[in-house]
């Protein structure tokens, strides 16, 4: 059976901050919700694979070296392999993150990711 995903539904439903929930798989990606407020990552490098943010409701920016992206409601950046970030979040915002499964870590995330 194939099932579909309602992305605003599926971020509603988190109750807490910085906690991800796993809503599919494509491939050997995963996609993960999160929902984030207050906080800003350390620069940070994915060496393996790119990632691909998806704003479902709010905004933030993504920080590079050289410049800051802001992001709201409806946009997507995709950070390229090896390419030096940190999401900055300063109010609430629901985002989908897509990336190879395995690149997600507590070091990468603030702490806050589990398998």
């Amino acid at each position: 059976m194939v099932d579909k995903v309602d992305l605003r539904a599926s971020a509603n439903s988190i109750s807490e901050l910085f906690k991800y929930l796993k809503v599919g798989h494509l491939n050997d990606h995963m996609l993960n919700i999160v929902v984030a407020k207050d906080r800003t990552l350390d620069f940070h490098i994915h060496e393996e694979s790119d990632e691909m943010f998806y704003i479902i409701d709010g905004k933030m920016q993504m920080e590079f070296d050289d410049s800051i992206v802001d992001l709201a409601t409806g946009d997507f950046i995709i950070v390229p392999k090896g390419k030096r970030h940190r999401p900055v979040c300063k109010t609430l915002v629901k985002c989908l993150l897509i990336e190879k499964a395995g690149i997600l870590s507590k070091a990468n995330t603030g702490g806050t990711y589990t398998e």
